[in-house]
């Protein structure tokens, strides 16, 4: 296993630990609202400084892209942190969050953690040497047509610009799919397109927190990822789209339709 990757589950475990201690307290927690629909916690701000202490500690000079406290450092490494992916469905007792953590390299995603605490799984990846679940390699879904497909999403919450654009493109996969799902955590989405669970998944307005890690996991498990353009600037614009590569292709198709 990578040192760097290694770093990063060790990160990823001690921010686990505060997470779910905290799991236990819910009703004494303090929570701000930092816009319409997005809270941040203590428990979050406790986490992503355990998650960056570990590294900076391993890695001193790396730089940090972290979701509450923002960008800090130059160098030609960054972690890119999201301490608790799905605050809001672990305010509510709801057991789907996580924790990601990446790596960027002169401007590539070459390491990638998602830890679920709820079910202990550890999704793993280094770019050019595979996506893990629990030491065990993963593949995306062997389905083929978007009929047979489990779709996974998330609904704007805050930013309600783009939300006609997104209730058109709702409307359209529902009834081109087998289902559509919004469990409420994008990173774990991605992860759970990397091992099979779901055959793909769109978003918009993502930050690059939400889909660092998910992203090397999609690709390296086989998996596609774009934006909406089929392009390679989803890190950029926060549009996703991600899946095995032929119900992908399908869904693209529908979402630009």
């Amino acid at each position: 296993m990578h040192p760097m990757l290694n770093t990063a589950i060790k990160a990823a475990r001690r921010a686990a630990s505060v997470v779910q201690r905290a799991s236990n307290n819910l009703d004494v927690l303090r929570v701000e609202r930092k816009e319409h629909n997005s809270f941040v916690t203590e428990v979050d701000r406790a986490a992503e400084k355990a998650i960056v202490e570990t590294l900076l500690e391993a890695y001193p000079k790396h730089a940090i892209l972290a979701e509450e406290s923002g960008a800090h450092g130059e160098n030609e490494y960054t972690w890119i942190i999201d301490p608790l992916d799905g605050t809001t469905n672990f305010l509510h007792g709801v057991p789907q969050y996580c924790i990601s953590i990446a790596l960027e390299h002169r401007g590539q995603i070459s390491q990638a953690v998602i830890y679920d605490p709820n079910r202990n799984d550890l999704f793993t990846a280094t770019r050019g040497a595979g996506a893990f679940l629990n030491d065990r390699r993963i593949r995306v879904s062997k389905t083929r047509e978007m009929a047979d497909s489990l779709i996974c999403t998330g609904f704007p919450y805050s930013d309600f610009s783009k939300l006609d654009a997104y209730m058109q493109q709702f409307r359209d996969v529902v009834q081109k799919s087998a289902g559509v799902r919004r469990p409420g955590a994008a990173a774990l989405d991605l992860a759970y397109i990397a091992c099979g669970r779901y055959d793909a998944f769109w978003e918009l307005g993502l930050s690059p927190w939400d889909i660092a890690a998910g992203s090397l996991l999609v690709l390296e498990a086989g998996g596609l990822i774009t934006d909406l353009s089929g392009e390679a600037g989803f890190m950029e614009s926060g549009n996703v789209v991600a899946g095995t590569p032929k119900v992908f292709a399908q869904l693209l198709q529908t979402l630009q339709a």
